[in-house]
């Protein structure tokens, strides 16, 4: 059975919303690209460090658990 992509962009929006502390600045889109899946997380400027954590590890961690939700190549992009 095959994994839903939109499995991984709801899973990503809300390890997201957990993190920070302005939840109405969270948007998340997904794109369908040739290469694979685009995951592409936008929040308050002053939130993008608790998104990507030290040396980028919480940022890590959500897109390998986006790639496990789904057959298809995924990569979760954060806009500040």
């Amino acid at each position: 059975m095959p994994k839903n992509p939109q499995q991984a962009s709801g899973l990503v929006e809300m390890l997201v919303r957990s993190l920070v502390d302005d939840q109405d600045s969270v948007s998340v889109v997904t794109k369908e690209e040739h290469s694979g899946i685009v995951i592409e997380v936008t929040v308050a400027q002053e939130e993008t460090g608790k998104v990507i954590g030290r040396q980028g590890r919480i940022i890590k961690a959500i897109r390998t658990l986006a790639r496990a939700t789904t057959d298809d190549s995924v990569e979760v992009e954060v806009l500040g």
